[in-house]
């Protein structure tokens, strides 16, 4: 049976990913795909989109050839879904998820670094964080698009590690979809759920370290522990 890596006694540092966890757009990416997808004449549902949360391009474009046929147009589709959702972010602003600025805040008083570990590319997590006031928070910005793989393949979150001078162990990963959650655990951090669009199953449950309902619920599941 799998195990969760134990919560640290002492957080030395905590890693956020970004899209579902810290701003609220996976509302707008999985849809955004399947109608993407769809007007190019690939059926794409909800469940496609949904297993490709925080998942690497290379290993999302392999899973949606396997589902919907080896003629699907990975890079075509995925510059017409960032159309729509930029659309979508244009007519309802970009916002934070609840929680997530206190928390950052908390963690920047208690003198814990913070950090972003994303799927999504460097300069454009930048803006986001920058528009929503959460980027003088964080200690290091690192996108997956930094090292060789991507979630869920623990790259991105030892070398956020690395960067951070710090053993996995010593670190909190927290995490809204499967794929991030895989990465975190796979790297050793200890990984926490803060489910978005979907809650875990039981077999990822197995590898969880802690679950929390909203980032609010994350300060005192690490109280006492930085």
């Amino acid at each position: 049976m799998t195990r969760a890596n134990p919560l640290p006694r002492k957080v030395k540092a905590v890693l956020f990913d970004m899209d579902g966890l810290l701003i609220d757009t996976e509302k707008y990416l999985v849809p955004c795909w399947c109608q993407a997808a769809n007007e190019l004449g690939f059926p794409m549902e909800r469940r496609h989109a949904l297993h490709i949360r925080s998942l690497a391009g290379k290993f999302a474009e392999a899973y949606l050839q396997s589902e919907l046929g080896a003629d699907f147009d990975y890079f075509k589709v995925r510059a017409r879904r960032k159309e729509l959702v930029a659309q979508s972010l244009r007519r309802d602003g970009l916002k934070a998820k609840p929680g997530a600025e206190a928390l950052l805040k908390w963690l920047w008083e208690k003198g814990i670094p913070a950090a972003v570990a994303t799927a999504t590319g460097l300069s454009q997590a930048e803006g986001y964080l920058r528009e929503l006031g959460l980027y003088p928070y964080l200690t290091k910005l690192i996108s997956a698009r930094m090292v060789e793989n991507g979630k869920p393949m623990p790259d991105v979150y030892l070398y956020a590690c690395q960067q951070l001078g710090l053993p996995p162990s010593d670190c909190v990963a927290l995490e809204d979809s499967p794929n991030g959650i895989l990465s975190a655990w796979r790297a050793g951090c200890a990984a926490v759920m803060v489910p978005d669009l979907t809650p875990p199953d039981e077999a990822l449950r197995e590898i969880l370290s802690g679950e929390a309902e909203s980032l609010s619920d994350v300060i005192p599941l690490l109280e006492g522990r930085v």
